[in-house]
């Protein structure tokens, strides 16, 4: 069944159906992405806007994501959708054999700046030493007839695909315009394929805790829990984990500190109960634990976990080499650090 979004305005307890309508123009749908890719909800770099394929088209939108893998977003326009999806796969096709100084060209083009520059800027870490590992595709659209949802799920389901639809569905309502958002595919389901090109996830998961007024590792060791926040993209992160999900817990600079079990999925800090006492009326060494805690947007988020093994801070376990990225939480596949991390913190195989 072809995907439809509807909205509704709750008036005097009942609903009213708001109108949905076409945008004039979706050049103006590009312009809100290049100017705020996080409107689609994945943590991207634009690098490239119209850029040249030599003779296939022009690529709308080119990002680059935190393991420096590329992305192609591209509007349907006025394509039926069959052609836009033959159209961006033709386009993968040329993104796939881009090597780094082609890339880096595109990015000096449209940024004003060089690769890493841009990169370290937006994302506050290096680039990292493999880009283009492998790639995404993105259809932007506001509606896509049964078919080709199923050449979609087909791709991505069967054959591992990269590839998805986010729709963009355009409202008014008293003057106002409104804008909705979905995916035909989890974004984290489709994310998962481009593992085939990594190392095989090994069961658990980096969380990097940070330290600071918001959030302490003697915090997190006493009451039991993780927390990030203070920005969408930060508690985002923090919201994948699930229950008996095994983490290890990584401090900036030191090395691994911590190794436990996700026992309660991410809530905000101002809901998370210590003992049937709220978190934030305890003694916390985190000075302003409570920032923002009015906002779902910018406020702590808390995942609550059972701690099997820790170390102070000053005792973190590390090695030269070892994995450490800024990610707030991502999964752990580096098997050096992997063996590492299970001798240092004494795991068995039935933990």
């Amino acid at each position: 069944m072809p995907f439809q979004m509807n909205l509704w305005l709750v008036k005097n307890q009942s609903l009213h159906e708001i109108n949905k309508s076409k945008l004039e123009t979706e050049s103006r749908l590009e312009d809100w992405l290049a100017n705020d890719i996080s409107l689609i909800g994945l943590e991207l770099l634009i690098i490239g806007r119209q850029v040249s394929t030599i003779n296939r088209g022009r690529i709308d939108l080119l990002a680059i994501d935190k393991d420096g893998d590329l992305f192609i977003l591209e509007l349907k326009r006025d394509k039926t959708p069959r052609d836009i999806i033959a159209q961006t796969l033709d386009y993968a096709s040329w993104i796939k054999d881009l090597d780094y100084d082609q890339i880096n060209e595109i990015t000096i083009d449209y940024l004003k700046k060089s690769l890493p520059e841009a990169f370290q800027e937006y994302f506050d870490e290096p680039l990292p030493e493999t880009i283009n590992a492998t790639h995404s595709m993105i259809i932007v659209a506001s509606e896509f007839d049964d078919s080709s949802e199923r050449i979609i799920q087909y791709l991505s389901g069967e054959y591992k695909v990269n590839i998805n639809v986010v729709f963009f569905n355009f409202f008014q309502q008293d003057g106002l315009e409104l804008v909705g958002r979905a995916w035909l595919k989890d974004p984290e389901e489709v994310e998962e394929n481009k593992s085939r090109k990594r190392a095989p996830w090994s069961g658990y998961w980096f969380v990097n805790i940070g330290e600071g007024e918001h959030r302490n590792w003697d915090d997190n060791l006493k009451y039991g829990y993780i927390s990030a926040g203070q920005g969408i993209k930060y508690s985002r992160a923090l919201k994948r984990l699930k229950t008996n999900d095994k983490v290890f817990a990584y401090m900036k600079g030191l090395g691994y500190v911590g190794y436990g079990e996700v026992i309660e999925e991410a809530k905000p800090i101002k809901d998370f109960m210590f003992n049937d006492k709220p978190l934030l009326q305890l003694d916390l060494k985190a000075t302003n634990a409570s920032a923002n805690n009015e906002s779902p947007d910018f406020s702590e988020w808390v995942v609550r976990v059972k701690w099997i093994k820790s170390f102070p801070r000053e005792k973190a376990k590390t090695f030269k080499g070892v994995f450490a990225k800024q990610h707030i939480a991502c999964e752990l596949r580096q098997p050096e650090t992997v063996q590492f991390l299970e001798r240092e913190f004494e795991i068995s195989k039935s933990q």
